[in-house]
């Protein structure tokens, strides 16, 4: 299945091919390969547009993630038809995530794979409200960025360490 990325700004370079590599791994890690899912790179006007309407904070973010099914953290979604092997779409917020990059100088194209899957953990119902939902979402990623580390050689962490 496909992951359709789309650049939605023009603020910041992005390198789409290694960043759609990535996250077709990272989906495989997940057990996800034949879902399809939606990228986008986003610039902060959107992000604060729809931060500001889904989670009524209208400031840009670095991620927003819009599952097309509702599963409890770490199931698979159960389609009934060839169109519902979707897991959502991903809102990736390159402006801010540049920006942060710059004042903290973490390497960009890290930040952003590691926050696409920090997005597609919440395409299958991962949370972090609370600790206990925190812990297992950053034991997920932590998990399928191991497996992209074992695949590329790079040294991804999740970036939700002290989040608790």
């Amino acid at each position: 299945m496909s992951v359709a990325l789309r650049n939605a700004q023009s603020a910041v370079p992005v390198r789409r091919a290694p960043l759609r590599r990535a996250v077709c791994a990272l989906r495989a890690a997940l057990g996800a390969s034949r879902f399809d899912v939606g990228l986008v790179c986003a610039g902060n006007a959107l992000m604060q547009r729809l931060n500001g309407a889904y989670r009524r904070c209208p400031e840009p973010t670095d991620v927003l993630s819009f599952p097309f099914h509702q599963v409890a953290a770490g199931e698979l979604p159960r389609p009934r038809c060839r169109d519902e092997y979707n897991l959502g779409d991903i809102f990736l917020g390159v402006e801010y995530i540049h920006q942060q990059c710059r004042e903290t100088g973490e390497d960009f194209d890290d930040v952003l794979t590691v926050t696409a899957a920090h997005g597609l953990c919440h395409l299958l119902g991962y949370r972090h409200d609370t600790k206990p939902e925190w812990e297992q979402m950053y034991q997920k990623e932590a998990q399928i960025l191991e497996e992209l580390n074992r695949l590329t050689g790079s040294r991804l962490r999740p970036l939700t360490a002290d989040l608790f």
